[in-house]
C-alpha cells in the first residue's frame, strides 16, 4: 500500500510560525519612567541617539521600550535636536 504523502513545507522542519512564542513576553521597561523624568530635554544628545538608528530614523516603541508618554516626548526633542544641528537627519 502507498504511504500517504506529506506536504512540502509543513514537515517538521523545525520553523516556527511568526505568532507562536516559546514563552511570556517580557516588556521592556521605559528609561524615563524608571529615572522618573518629567520631560525629555533636546539638548541631551547622547541619551536622543540611543532612539535613533543608523540611518537617522527614529526608532518606534516596540524596540525601544519607552511608553507611550515618553516615546513622543522622544520624537518631538530629536525634530528639534535635528532642527538645532544637534543632530544629523541622516547617518
Amino acid at each position: 500500500m502507498a504511504q500517504p504523502r506529506e506536504r512540502s513545507g509543513s514537515s517538521g522542519t523545525g520553523r516556527k510560525r511568526p505568532g507562536a512564542s516559546s514563552g511570556p513576553i517580557r516588556r521592556k521597561s521605559c528609561f524615563f519612567c524608571k529615572d522618573k523624568v518629567d520631560e525629555v530635554d533636546y539638548k541631551n544628545t547622547n541619551q536622543l541617539r540611543r532612539y535613533i538608528s543608523e540611518k537617522g530614523k527614529i526608532r518606534n516603541r516596540r524596540v525601544t521600550g519607552a511608553c507611550r508618554r515618553h516615546q513622543r516626548q522622544v520624537a518631538v526633542a530629536v525634530k528639534r535636536a535635528r532642527e538645532m544641528a544637534l543632530l544629523p537627519y541622516v547617518g
